[in-house]
């Protein structure tokens, strides 16, 4: 029987992939560029100085593992993060581990 605020395997399998994503530093940057705002892949290339396929590539992984979202605008594809999920599984976390929760009760 699981405990109040345990996580169910689903939950584990979910917060390990999401790490997996992030444990890889481009991806990472990705993460952090597309939370200050919107970008598409031409614009990711530049900031991060990599071929458009390397960088096509991490966006299909963070896609994939749903962390980042898509939306055409004409013939470009703009992405953004997937804050609904990130927030999801940051609650997750916080609310299984007693000192996340605690600090992010402190902060509000």
């Amino acid at each position: 029987m699981a405990k109040k605020g345990s996580f169910t395997d689903e939950h584990i399998g979910e917060l390990a992939q999401a790490f997996r994503l992030l444990s890889d530093e481009t991806r990472l940057k990705i993460v952090f560029h597309l939370a200050n705002e919107e970008q598409n892949v031409g614009n990711l290339c530049k900031i991060l100085g990599l071929a458009q396929p390397t960088v096509s590539h991490h966006l299909g992984l963070l896609r994939m593992g749903r962390l980042i979202l898509n939306r055409r605008n004409g013939k470009q594809v703009i992405y953004s993060l997937n804050t609904d999920m990130l927030n999801s599984l940051a609650g997750r976390l916080a609310s299984s581990v007693p000192a996340l929760a605690g600090a992010a009760k402190a902060k509000k």
